[in-house]
């Protein structure tokens, strides 16, 4: 018995009953803090282009990190109740347990070689014989754990090798996408001079999302193609996501007079800020006049993804990307875009 249960055999018996209680009310909050971890990286996964484009609510008006992703949070309880199914008590997740926390100190020594050589520029001199330390410790924990790979740690290694296949398929397609759809593309000052003057001028501004900083939107190519006319003036808007939690407010916006009413927009955020593109346009009065929302529209692209033999990815991983960008979060809600402003045109890709 004392072997089985040695922890709450220290415990006298008088204070049993509270340690059990503390111990029930630590394990609330561990559940909360993993469950908000997970919120906070697939936020900042999803700003630096590793992830699709999720629904993500904003829980306080004061907190910008505290948030509420439906898809993760239903994601989280079903992992939870499938490994609860699976292993059936608590001894039976010992391996996968073991293996998972292992694992993670072992690429958090990796992640710190990567902060001490490469971000804060120490010499190897200084940082090796600090790493090899903790190399030594980490791996010898988790070469030890390795051993219980067959009774179950193989749980958390499968897990991990799912989330970074999804991962580096979307950043690879994401990739390979804006690679193609720049090949049929035309210099932006072409299309100025050709479109200027055969398309009719209405009133308004338009607003086109473009996720490359050159080159003309498919969504105003298919707009002059069908349509055939221009709003007053025109801006090619691109939401860049920095490498930095927070980008200073002087340098959000970076504007550029094309000429005949056109505009190129960079719209900077760092990986930890909301993207709400109509609260930033109310800053901007480089680009001619204050906008008005009533008289703005957003035209935005939708691709559908065609898995083809060009070289690239293995069509498997394409289908995939496929897959994940069809259940991607519309792009109106990322970026927070009010609805009856917002129009969408489709085009097919090949990757």
């Amino acid at each position: 018995m004392a072997i089985r249960d040695p922890f709450f055999l220290m415990v006298p018996d008088i204070i049993s009953t509270p340690v059990i209680i503390l111990t029930i009310l630590a394990a609330i909050i561990a559940s909360q803090a993993v469950i908000s971890g997970a919120f906070s990286l697939t936020q900042q996964a999803i700003q630096l282009g590793f992830m699709p484009r999720l629904s993500i609510l904003h829980t306080s008006e004061k907190a910008a990190g505290q948030i509420y992703i439906p898809a993760i949070n239903w994601g989280l309880a079903v992992m939870v109740l499938l490994l609860v199914l699976f292993f059936q008590s608590s001894s039976n997740l010992a391996a996968a347990y073991g293996i998972a926390v292992t694992g993670a100190m072992f690429i958090d020594t990796c992640l710190i070689a990567v902060v001490l050589l490469s971000l804060w520029k120490w010499p190897k001199w200084k940082a090796i014989p600090i790493l090899a330390l903790f190399f030594i410790v980490d791996f010898a924990y988790f070469g030890a754990n390795l051993l219980k790979v067959p009774s179950g740690g193989w749980v958390p290694l499968l897990i991990g090798l799912v989330i970074f296949t999804l991962l580096t398929t979307w950043s690879r397609g994401r990739a390979l996408m804006r690679e193609r759809m720049a090949e049929s593309t035309m210099p932006m000052e072409i299309f100025i001079k050709s479109a200027a003057n055969s398309a009719t001028r209405v009133p308004g501004t338009a607003i086109f999302m473009a996720s490359a900083a050159s080159g003309v939107p498919s969504a105003l190519l298919h707009n002059i193609k069908h349509n055939r006319i221009l709003h007053e003036r025109v801006i090619i808007l691109t939401v860049q996501i920095e490498d930095v939690p927070f980008v200073e407010t002087g340098e959000r916006i970076i504007c550029k007079d094309l000429g005949e009413g056109f505009y190129r927009v960079k719209m900077r955020f760092g990986f930890l800020e909301e993207t709400n593109v109509p609260a930033t346009l109310d800053l901007v009065d480089l680009c001619g006049p204050k906008f008005d929302m009533m008289h703005t529209s957003f035209f935005l692209s939708r691709q559908t993804l065609i898995a083809s033999k060009i070289p690239g990815m293995a069509i498997w991983r394409e289908k995939i990307f496929a897959w994940m960008l069809r259940n991607a979060a519309n792009a109106m809600e990322f970026f927070k875009l009010p609805s009856n402003r917002v129009v969408e045109l489709g085009s097919q890709v090949e990757i």
